[in-house]
């Protein structure tokens, strides 16, 4: 799940704290940085189990309903949302209910909350489609938490609070995240039942040794890259420069030179949108031209590592 475009970011928080917390050696940060990245993978999977907690508010309701209509001989009240296929066996994931038994949080401490999503469900056009369907697919079942997902749930300010109370790595994370659990979605397939694989923590070995690599190189060389940064900054020196943007080409640089097989252009393209999305609103640019200088003149040293810029 954890992809380096992730790792980036996280590194950028982690290595501007240390300075910022008067950071004593690499390795307390790069226990931090997997500290981060083991609980943007905790995210992931309450995020899951968030879907399931309104599954559980609605089967509630939705029997509840159905006694009060047999009750006064109301007309039946239809329990197809509650037989979705998909979020059932979202509900019997292996994977997901080992999650849920070992974790201190759960979702229903936040019943109230949870009553609202589903009214805010119930109200929205495509369940109405969804409801008046008579031959829904497992397919139509699982886009139907994708619609509900991606609408309701991203971007919801009442949840980025709760998450903010729970933990202070969760909510910088929450965007990526939420690319991972809809791309969960899509993969899930019915006949994999309640085996269906979530998406694991790395993608790769390689990519959890990119993440100890990167920020390790970047502050055990900080005095040279930071040097080489100076260089190119022309008139201006270190302290004039925005702690956010030193910090971010600290680490592309560190990238640049210690991390062989990236492409040139996708070391500076991220960490310019990281530039642009966390510092200010001149830095985009800004970080963009030092990086590229820079990377032309460690090519022209000899110091790229299986990479190059020029044709």
């Amino acid at each position: 799940m954890i992809n380096r475009e992730l790792i980036r970011l996280k590194a950028v928080q982690i290595l501007y704290a240390f300075y910022e917390n008067e950071g004593k050696n690499a390795l307390t940060a790069q226990k931090e940085l997997f500290f981060g990245l083991d609980k943007s993978y905790e995210l992931y999977r309450q995020l899951l189990l968030l879907m399931t907690g309104i599954q559980r508010i609605a089967v509630r309701t939705v029997e509840t309903q159905q006694a009060r209509a047999r009750r006064l001989n109301l007309p039946e009240v239809s329990d197809k949302f509650i037989r979705n296929r998909f979020m059932n066996q979202l509900e019997e994931n292996i994977q997901l209910i080992e999650f849920r038994d070992s974790s201190k949080f759960s979702w229903l401490d936040y019943e109230d909350f949870l009553r609202q999503l589903y009214a805010q469900i119930v109200d929205t056009d495509f369940y109405s489609e969804y409801m008046a369907t008579t031959d829904t697919t497992y397919a139509d079942d699982r886009e139907l938490w994708r619609k509900i997902y991606r609408t309701l749930l991203c971007n919801n300010e009442e949840l980025d609070e709760i998450l903010e109370m729970q933990s202070l790595y969760w909510n910088d994370d929450k965007a990526i995240v939420d690319t991972f659990v809809l791309k969960t979605i899509n993969r899930f397939e019915q006949e994999n039942g309640a085996e269906q694989q979530l998406m694991p923590q790395y993608r790769s070995v390689e990519d959890k040794e990119f993440a100890g690599n990167l920020i390790r190189s970047a502050i055990e060389n900080a005095e040279i890259y930071r040097q080489m940064i100076s260089d190119q900054t022309k008139n201006w020196n270190l302290e004039r420069l925005a702690h956010m943007d030193l910090v971010i080409m600290q680490l592309a640089v560190a990238e640049l030179i210690s991390i062989p097989g990236i492409p040139v252009v996708v070391t500076i393209s991220e960490y310019v949108e990281i530039a642009k999305a966390y510092s200010t609103p001149r830095s985009g640019s800004y970080v963009n031209g030092i990086l590229d200088a820079l990377a032309h003149l460690l090519e022209g040293e000899g110091k790229l590592i299986d990479k190059k810029i020029s044709k």
